[in-house]
């Protein structure tokens, strides 16, 4: 398939983007930034908008591959990059599970409910991206999905390809040997915060307070807070990002930037108190774009005035 001359702007060849049973063209100014490659897992393939706390998805087992992609041109909407790809699925026989926008698809909440690679092998702007999933089932099904993003310079597309497994070639792990290990074993310290974050990527630090009207980090210790640093000092290649979010009182600007204060002010104390290094950290703000609670009562408002670690690492 080749994309319209309107789409393509200065660029005349195509770049093949190869998967089994179906190649992807992208403009000629792609290019792969990351690839990985898990010859059996499991994928959570989202199916539906992020909704009531949850996102609904459907898990399935086989060949994982996931590709990054940049798209070197910042003149491409996220829905003339999307576009020809879904075309090109349509074409291939895939059958479209479901397509989102930013708002339709949940936002913040849906961008860290997926599993995508981290920051910045693939970028996503929280205020403009897209999402498609699809299916193609003969014997056995074969999934694929697409988030497509962009920033003021470039595009960003990560595609992941799951393929059924021939059941004939999977190995058994069973061994009268011993267990298999396969690479250095991850320290994951037990306790809320630590199961939370390995299972759902993300947690509230709830019992933070902060003096009011001030993004300044209220004086004492927090159990919520002492309980990230056991778990990023026993996890040092793990890194996260602290997000403050406000409740809906006030412009969204202001908002924005004392969200993104007070995740500073977090990531400061771990920093002075904690000994994390600062390279396992970083401070993000948005407003009161992500509430979990209604903010059209106190209890409401009061809930969503927090700060989330969002697990940033997949390492």
């Amino acid at each position: 398939m080749t994309l319209r001359p309107a789409l393509l702007a200065s660029a005349v060849a195509m770049f093949p983007m190869t998967v089994p049973a179906v190649t992807l063209d992208f403009p000629a100014t792609s290019s792969a930034t990351s690839e990985q490659v898990q010859t059996l897992g499991s994928y959570r393939v989202p199916t539906g908008p992020f909704a009531d706390g949850a996102l609904p998805a459907v898990r399935v087992n086989g060949e994982i591959l996931k590709q990054a992609w940049r798209v070197g041109s910042g003149s491409l909407t996220t829905l003339q990059m999307i576009d020809p790809l879904r075309r090109q699925l349509e074409q291939a026989g895939f059958e479209i599970l479901f397509e989102c926008d930013t708002e339709n698809c949940g936002g913040f909440d849906f961008r860290y409910g997926a599993d995508l690679l981290p920051e910045p092998v693939m970028h996503v702007d929280l205020g403009d991206f897209r999402f498609l999933s699809a299916r193609q089932g003969k014997e056995r099904d074969e999934y694929i999905s697409l988030m497509v993003s962009r920033s003021r310079g470039a595009g960003f597309v990560e595609l992941t390809h799951v393929m059924p497994v021939d059941p004939e070639q999977q190995i058994s792990l069973t061994s009268t040997k011993g267990p298999l290990v396969v690479g250095a074993p991850q320290t994951v310290p037990l306790g809320p915060l630590a199961e939370t974050l390995e299972r759902t990527g993300r947690y509230s630090l709830d019992d933070l307070k902060f003096d009011t009207g001030s993004s300044s980090l209220g004086q004492g210790t927090f159990a919520s807070l002492a309980a990230l640093a056991d778990y990023l000092n026993a996890n040092p290649k793990r890194t996260v990002a602290l997000v403050g979010h406000t409740d809906a009182e006030g412009g969204l600007g202001g908002n924005i930037a004392l969200s993104k204060m007070r995740a500073a002010s977090v990531v400061e104390r771990l920093v002075n108190a904690y000994a994390i290094p600062e390279a396992q950290l970083e401070a993000e703000g948005v407003g009161f774009l992500a509430p979990r609670a209604s903010n059209l009562n106190d209890d409401g408002r009061a809930r969503n005035r927090r700060v989330e670690v969002i697990l940033t690492s997949i390492q």
